[in-house]
């Protein structure tokens, strides 16, 4: 009988492998979805973590901080390539260290959760100083750079201290675009390097003037950069009322245009800075002020992620160019900003012709712009000005790990579906039409002709999907066609399709620019690299909105090569884990709370010389649902009065402890983060049960409980 044959005689099994669609080619092709084993040979070659970091790029994108260890999952090199083999960190050992139950000598967080390394941070503040600091003494430079973060990149109190640490023996400083900003940047610059530049940008009113001039009074080196002409007369009126003197910095409109997406602020229309005219206008009211030598700085920005040292040249040529003339005009200039736009390789393509990717190196992009200004500088006859850059992206986008767990995925199983009900049965339900297809496509079945096959299984599904619509089949028998069509397309070969991955996050607020601009990051499973990976998949995130989920992804790929879930998903025995990196810029600054899914929970990770190479320097658990409701202008203490007196009211009168369980589980649900967690972390589920009573007595009594107890016990 021919090989389709079983699907017209009691659905007998076909052959299991078929083929499986979209695998890079230049990789060994995955093994067939029932291989879990680690040691199986493909194509001639064992799977093993290096044909898993080929896979997902990670030598690419990750260099020289991420790699693939010999267990198979991801490692993290503090100190980039300068990491020694003992000094990797495992991922995975973080992550559970972090979210094990305390009782197991974990923390106790909840996932998701946003791993942090200062040291990485560290490593890369440093890179970017030595790149300069070679670029200016093989030049023969004659003055220095001295960087400033951004701190819209990311407000995080600890990231910013920790950068101001960091960057105090090189003088490095802060930049603000808001008041907010400013007054967090001047508290932290008062541990920093006295030298150190707080660079004052964004829409100002007479307030931001003011903080910033007496930032000044307080010895911070202040510039109140000008992106309108109009704060000119704002600077002058309120430094002559606070008889402080002010230095003034410009933000040029340059003609020089970055054509992606993150070149929409550049060019003579961008949205912010003054053009020449104006920037005269600025000079010539400096003047007649006799404050012309206040105007020390020059600021420009051609666009986030500059995608080559091209581009970056000839910004920074016209830039020099404008100094110069400055300079020639007679302002006291010594500073030239180069603003943002280093940027960083999110697919490890090293392409300028992708918004995801630059075709440099740190080294590269420092020496193009020292170079550039002392061309132009020499050729005008100017003294050499000291050089700032406001690298944010570059400097934090490494440090920061978003791990998450799958909790399930769409179930397509490798063998074939057993027929819900008898074929007869299922026969007999047929109209006529129907059956007739059912006959051809038996009739094709037997010959072994398979596109034919398809052919009839399609048309005989669509007119059973009419007949139930009509009233005329069972939900049994669709289910049965639905199973059939299942059958003879495995048979038949057609690939698997696309799995969704169901996991614990939501992307609005953790991954906030791949919903709002289609900004790609990579991610893959930390862990279980050691496996050949048998299905592709897209990520559904938790909320109820079609927009959530993740289906792009670096190098072009619509789905992501993933491990079929082991036990249930997302239960306590196998879990399995998925980081999305580079994500340490923006992401935490913009994510809001659709559906009240609140921020992750986060650890910062410092390399150490214990038994698993790190510690756990400061844990934090993520926002409760309590702190989401807060957000949206709710009240979660009197929501909590309003239940309780509804339990109060309407429960069982005479069961004492089931009620107080029942309020005692409230209680613990606005405590609780609002993501997926463990069965057993459900206080409400003993309700009626007769167990888990809390009374005063009982918690004072609980050894080491009290803690966790009080959290809930301070609503009731």
């Amino acid at each position: 009988m021919p090989a389709l044959s079983f699907c017209v005689d009691a659905a007998v099994p076909p052959p299991s492998p078929y083929a499986f669609a979209g695998w890079d080619t230049t990789l060994p092709a995955p093994l067939s979805p029932t291989t879990t084993t680690t040691t199986t040979a493909v194509n001639g070659a064992t799977w093993s973590p290096d044909h898993s970091a080929l896979l997902y790029r990670v030598d690419g994108w990750g260099a020289p901080y991420f790699t693939v260890n010999s267990n198979g999952n991801v490692a993290v090199r503090p100190y980039g390539a300068d990491t020694l083999a003992h000094e990797e960190i495992d991922l995975l050992k973080v992550v559970k260290k972090a979210s094990d139950p305390k009782t197991s000598g974990g923390l106790g967080l909840q996932l998701p959760l946003v791993v942090r390394f200062p040291d990485v941070l560290k490593h890369r503040l440093e890179s970017l100083q030595s790149s300069f600091e070679f670029a200016v003494q093989s030049q023969g430079y004659q003055s220095h750079y001295q960087g400033v973060y951004p701190v819209k990149c990311n407000q995080d109190k600890f990231v910013v201290e920790d950068i101001v640490k960091f960057g105090s023996g090189f003088r490095f400083g802060l930049e603000a675009g808001s008041k907010p900003e400013l007054l967090l940047a001047m508290s932290c610059l008062c541990n920093g390097s006295p030298d150190a530049l707080l660079v004052c940008n964004g829409f100002k009113d007479v307030e931001y003037i003011s903080l910033a001039l007496v930032a000044r009074k307080l010895q911070l080196n202040t510039v109140i950069v000008l992106e309108q002409e109009e704060e000119l007369d704002i600077v002058i009126n309120v430094s002559e009322k606070l008889g402080i003197r002010p230095v003034i910095g410009l933000r040029a409109k340059l003609r020089t245009k970055h054509s992606g997406h993150f070149g929409s602020t550049s060019g003579e229309k961008g949205k912010f800075g003054l053009t020449t005219m104006q920037i005269l206008r600025v000079v010539k009211k400096l003047q007649q002020y006799e404050m012309l030598d206040c105007l020390q700085l020059l600021h420009f920005h051609i666009g986030s992620q500059i995608p080559s040292t091209a581009l970056l040249a000839d910004g920074v040529s016209e830039a020099a160019q404008i100094y110069s003339e400055l300079v020639r005009l007679g302002a006291g200039m010594r500073v030239i900003d180069i603003g943002g736009g280093l940027g960083i390789d999110y697919d490890g393509s090293k392409s300028q012709d992708s918004d995801v990717s630059v075709a440099y190196t740190l080294q590269e992009y420092a020496s193009a712009v020292v170079e550039s200004v002392r061309l132009v500088c020499d050729r005008k006859g100017v003294n050499h000005p000291i050089i700032c850059s406001e690298s944010g992206r570059a400097i934090v986008s490494h440090h920061s790990i978003l791990v998450f767990q799958a909790v399930s995925a769409s179930s397509h199983d490798s063998s074939p579906p057993a027929l819900s009900v008898g074929l007869q049965y299922f026969i007999e339900q047929l109209a006529d039409e129907a059956l007739i297809d059912y006959q051809n496509l038996s009739a094709a079945a037997i010959r072994g002709e398979r596109e034919t096959c398809l052919l009839y299984a399609d048309k005989l599904k669509q007119r059973c999907v009419e007949q139930f619509k009509e009233g005329s089949l069972g939900i049994e028998q669709l289910a049965a066609v639905d199973d059939l069509c299942e059958v003879v397309s495995k048979a038949v070969g057609v690939p698997d399709p696309i799995h969704t991955y169901h996991v614990n996050v939501s992307v609005f607020t953790s991954i906030p620019d791949f919903w709002g601009i289609q900004q790609l990051f990579p991610i893959l499973p930390i862990h279980r690299l050691d496996e050949t990976p048998s299905v592709r998949g897209i990520l559904s995130d938790l909320t109820c909105d079609s927009d959530g989920k993740i289906d792009k992804f670096i190098g072009g790929e619509s789905s992501l090569p993933l491990h079929k879930l082991e036990g249930n998903g997302g239960g306590e025995s196998a879990p399995y884990y998925l980081g999305m990196f580079l994500g340490g810029a923006y992401e935490e600054a913009l994510g809001g709370v659709h559906n009240l899914f609140g921020g992750p929970s986060v650890v910062r990770v410092s390399q150490s010389d214990g038994p698993h190479s790190f510690a756990v320097t400061r844990a934090m658990p993520g926002p409760s649902c309590g702190d989401v409701l807060r957000v949206m202008h709710h009240e979660p203490e009197l929501m909590f009065q309003t239940l309780k007196h509804r339990v109060e009211e309407y429960a069982d009168d005479g069961d004492v402890k089931s009620n107080v369980s029942i309020i005692n589980g409230l209680a613990s649900c606005f405590n609780n983060m609002p993501y997926l967690a463990a069965a057993e972390t459900c206080r409400l589920t003993t309700a009626g049960g007769g167990g888990n009573y809390c009374d005063d007595d009982s918690i004072a009594s609980s050894d080491g409980a009290e803690d966790e107890q009080w959290s809930y016990l301070q609503w009731i």
